[in-house]
């Protein structure tokens, strides 16, 4: 059993594999410089900024949308009151969800730092 584990082979199977996988998180490039196709590589799944990047654009253009409506309330437009109420609502809810995934993520983050090594 211990000969299957140490084989030459087997050793270098795994060699490759974790040099797969550190080419993958240092910027998706395999040994001989072409891509690393890995679960969250190029295929058509956005990475993490760019789905942080769309989430804050979502609540911004949600906050504009409430302010937009707010100030066409003021100006005596004809704007039903709950409309108005409803949308600062909403902007309301999306920016203390993103203030608490602001929070969490800044957590782990913190976590991670005071991990003993």
């Amino acid at each position: 059993m211990i000969e299957k584990i140490n084989s030459q082979v087997n050793i270098q199977s795994m060699l490759q594999t974790l040099r797969a996988f550190q080419a993958q998180a240092a910027g998706g490039m395999d040994d001989a410089g072409g891509k690393v196709g890995g679960a969250g590589s190029a295929q058509g799944a956005p990475g993490f900024t760019e789905m942080i990047r769309s989430s804050l654009s979502q609540v911004n253009d949600v906050q504009q949308h409430a302010k937009a409506t707010a100030e066409s309330y003021e100006r005596g437009e004809n704007v039903p009151l709950t409309d108005v109420v409803l949308s600062m609502q909403k902007s309301s809810i999306a920016f203390e969800a993103t203030l608490q995934v602001r929070n969490k993520v800044l957590k782990a983050y913190e976590d991670i730092l005071n991990m003993p090594v």
